[in-house]
């Protein structure tokens, strides 16, 4: 496997990123969730890669094979800011695109910006008003790998109990990407444990749909979203315990001009549930985003 490209970002670290497709073609990028890594994306860069776009998929800091923050902060502004930090690298503005962590980071960075740093957001399954019952759902499933997993077959039975509607695969060598084998000779997940150590401060109020950052009140985030001029699509998986319609619909009452698409079959995980409605829905979201590449020779 060829090694990942380094995105220089603050703090002296970098970020690991993948890029399908040519550098010449307009960019897209994607950001995970918490918890996963790029490789969450790959079905779906390499589709944008080969439609036409320029799709990068990084793993955010203390995720994957990007490097950890030296003081274990994890706050959504550190997030935010390398979002920042990525869009301003590239030649253009690009389109991004965010599931759970990665699309709140993403608002924010759009929001709170003080130049234009994208031409477009999709905002995966998330929301500043996302629903407790999930988001603690989410919290169990993440605490339940913090020891780590005696085998890849443990790892997948407790994947399979937090997804039951995703068939689980024969073959579980592609959780090697998401699990490291440590000298305990446990799997542990591939990112930094301190990202579940910080909880809201006394009075501190905020989106409770993530579970590691200081959380920013809900009045900021949705401050930020009214801010957001660029096309946006929303994508909500019917079967998210996490956004609600009503979630979703609040989001559109600060972005009137926001489209919303609802993907069957999908839950939370939208792009690994349903990945062929989710990559028609981004491509022809991108397509009003950008000029249509032209077709590959």
């Amino acid at each position: 496997m060829a090694s990942p490209l380094r995105l220089p970002v603050a703090d002296g670290i970098s970020l690991a990123a993948d890029a399908y497709g040519s550098p010449a073609d307009p960019p897209v990028v994607l950001f995970h969730g918490g918890g996963q890594t790029r490789h969450s994306w790959d079905n779906t860069a390499r589709a944008l890669g080969a439609a036409g776009w320029y799709s990068m998929t990084v793993d955010l800091r203390g995720h994957g094979e990007s490097e950890w923050s030296p003081d274990g902060n994890y706050h959504l502004e550190r997030f935010a800011a390398d979002i920042v930090a990525v869009c301003d690298g590239l030649s253009a503005p690009p389109a991004l695109v965010g599931a759970s962590l990665g699309g709140i980071a993403s608002l924010l960075a759009i929001g709170e910006a003080d130049h234009p740093i994208a031409a477009g957001l999709v905002l995966v399954d998330v929301a500043p008003r996302v629903e407790p019952a999930g988001v603690e759902r989410i919290r169990a499933f993440m605490r339940q790998g913090l020891d780590g997993f005696a085998s890849l077959e443990e790892a997948a039975d407790a994947i399979q109990t937090y997804n039951p509607h995703r068939s689980r695969p024969s073959d579980l060598s592609g959780l090697k990407k998401n699990l490291r084998l440590h000298d305990d000779g446990r799997w542990h997940w591939h990112w930094d444990p301190r990202f579940m150590g910080l909880r809201p401060t006394a009075g501190e109020g905020g989106i409770d749909g993530l579970p590691n950052e200081r959380f920013v009140p809900h009045e900021r985030l949705e401050a930020a979203a009214t801010r957001v001029t660029i096309p946006t699509l929303i994508v909500r998986g019917m079967q998210s315990d996490l956004l609600s319609e009503e979630g979703a619909a609040h989001l559109r009452s600060l972005i009137p001009h926001a489209r919303q698409v609802d993907v069957a079959g999908a839950g939370h995980m939208v792009a690994g549930d349903r990945n062929d409605r989710f990559n028609v829905a981004v491509v022809d979201f991108l397509d009003t985003v950008v000029p249509a590449p032209a077709p590959p020779s």
